[in-house]
């Protein structure tokens, strides 16, 4: 159907017209909304922007818009606004920062975490365990069960078949050894 059949239906028949408009250009529309709103939207917001957009639409046709302009590219703008404005309102919600004037909706997740910090103890925290597991049985095992689950000496004695005192020495020295190997490894502590 053409852009004038169209208009010229909503003319005469505007409840079959409608209609008419809204199999004609739904997928469309639903592209549009659905491109903006993918990253922050559920499935029920990109449909309630589509009826919102349509709502738009019919308001605009309803008024006897008499421009002659191409239908796809009015409906496809006055989508992309409505869907502008729904992403503006579900990402401010969210807690994101929106910057609009990116075509691919770029937004930053507002928080208070320093990545590189994180990302920093992570690469120590691998090193760690790295190191750890070098020192070999049964240090690593006193090691890990000392500090990752603080557990006394007795406990880990129990476990691994010697005395508390044997634990206590073995720790003093797993712990001297590992912080060599850390040095070694250029980890700061």
């Amino acid at each position: 159907m053409t852009d004038s059949e169209l208009r010229a239906y909503m003319k005469d028949a505007p409840q079959l017209g409608r209609r008419a408009l809204f199999d004609e250009y739904c997928n469309y529309v639903y592209a549009i909304v659905t491109n903006k709103l993918r990253s922050c939207g559920s499935r029920e917001d990109i449909e309630e922007c589509v009826s919102d957009a349509f709502a738009d639409i019919y308001r605009t046709l309803d008024k006897g818009s008499s421009r002659d302009e191409d239908l796809k590219s009015y409906i496809g703008v006055i989508a992309k606004r409505r869907a502008i404005d729904a992403y503006r309102r579900l990402a401010s919600s969210s807690g994101r920062s929106v910057s609009i004037d990116d075509e691919d909706n770029f937004h930053e997740i507002a928080s208070d975490t320093d990545i590189q910090k994180k990302a920093e103890i992570s690469d120590r925290n691998s090193i760690l365990i790295n190191k750890v597991k070098e020192l070999g049985e049964p240090d690593s095992t006193i090691i890990i069960q000392q500090y990752y689950y603080n557990r006394t000496a007795s406990e880990i004695a129990k476990a691994i078949s010697m005395t508390a005192s044997a634990v206590q020495k073995r720790s003093v020295r797993a712990r001297s050894k590992l912080k060599e190997l850390l040095l070694e490894a250029g980890v700061s502590l």
